[in-house]
């Protein structure tokens, strides 16, 4: 008898517990999710890397529509990046493998109170080959920095819908 009582009560257990969760999907409509992306600005960024970031979001965020008209929102943005060399050819000093590192700091403000809702930093890393030829190296290093760009953005943009989906 004491086992069947032990039982129950971890199964009245376990659905209390079970029924705290919440799971719904990120974009849901009703959370409207879609709408406050649509309706972030995104700061100016000075650097070549930067812009790209700050173009995808832009692009990410409202589905292609461009900057928000009457935003809701701003995201003040600052984004590095910086190139490396990581494996020496044999016989010399020249790098034949690098990898491109893009980081972000940003902070998400709700424009109306400028309360801050979100302040992360994130970070990628893309891997790129260094051919002889300068010109293929300076194009492999921009091709690499772009990925780094558009690869931020997403996980960016994935950080500020959760963070406006609670």
């Amino acid at each position: 008898m004491p086992r069947r009582q032990a039982s129950i009560l971890l199964g009245l257990g376990l659905a209390a517990l079970l029924a705290g969760c919440q799971v719904r999907p990120l974009y849901d409509e009703a959370s409207g999710t879609s709408e406050n992306l649509a309706a972030i600005a995104y700061s100016d960024v000075g650097s070549r890397v930067g812009l790209e970031v700050r173009n995808r979001l832009i692009f990410l965020s409202s589905g292609g529509a461009g900057e928000a008209k009457t935003p809701q929102y701003r995201v003040q943005l600052n984004v590095t990046s910086s190139v490396s060399g990581v494996e020496l050819q044999r016989n010399t000093d020249n790098p034949n493998v690098g990898r491109v590192i893009v980081t972000a700091s940003y902070t998400l403000k709700r424009i109306s109170d400028d309360v801050t809702l979100r302040t992360a930093r994130r970070q990628t890393v893309a891997l790129v080959d260094f051919p002889e030829q300068e010109f293929a190296k300076r194009r492999a290093i921009l091709n690499g920095e772009d990925r780094a760009a558009h690869q931020l953005a997403e996980l960016i943009r994935a950080d500020l819908a959760a963070t406006l989906g609670r």
